[in-house]
């Protein structure tokens, strides 16, 4: 493996004892997350302090089993944001996905399941529901496994045999 080697380094890391301290308690308990455990040996083998071991990049690299580019990132992450934000991963709660069924729709979509079908059906189809939550203008739009899913969730799922609620008895052999 032939690693980059950065020109520069801008980062340079200074531990103080107690994040040293911080850093090998997390290690020698041994029951962190694998990435953070990876990035508190980048950090103290990228220590420039005195009691550091100072290793370049490409050393972290080859010693650890990583990437140069990750080595950078750790290191940027704690001189820009301190020793808890190098360790830990930043959550943005942008990144998830806003719910299509909130409560109030929720209760929509369980409320036209459980009524009477159309007609000419027996029941009512993932399809058929979502069809009818857009018309009713229940939600924007749906697809059918996020109804299924909703439905199933919530033990109300009349488009299949056995909503789920409670198990099947098997019949006894004759």
């Amino acid at each position: 493996m032939i690693a980059k080697q950065p020109a520069v380094k801008r980062y340079i890391v200074k531990l103080g004892a107690d994040e040293r301290e911080k850093l090998n308690a997390l290690i020698q308990k041994g029951k962190s997350p694998a990435r953070q455990m990876l990035k508190a040996r980048i950090l103290l083998k990228a220590d420039a302090s005195e009691a550091g071991e100072a290793w370049s990049d490409s050393q972290i690299a080859e010693a650890l089993d990583t990437s140069i580019d990750t080595i950078a990132r750790a290191r940027q992450q704690l001189v820009e944001g301190g020793l808890d934000a190098a360790l830990t991963r930043k959550h943005s709660p942008r990144s998830a996905r806003q719910r299509i069924f909130d409560g109030a729709t929720e209760a929509k979509l369980i409320a036209l399941a459980c009524s009477a079908p159309p007609k000419g059906r027996k029941r009512w189809t993932l399809t058929l529901l979502e069809t009818a939550v857009v018309e009713l203008n229940i939600v924007d739009r749906a697809s059918d496994n996020t109804i299924g899913r909703t439905l199933k969730k919530t033990f109300s799922n009349l488009t299949s045999r056995s909503n789920g609620s409670s198990r099947r008895r098997p019949t006894p052999p004759s």
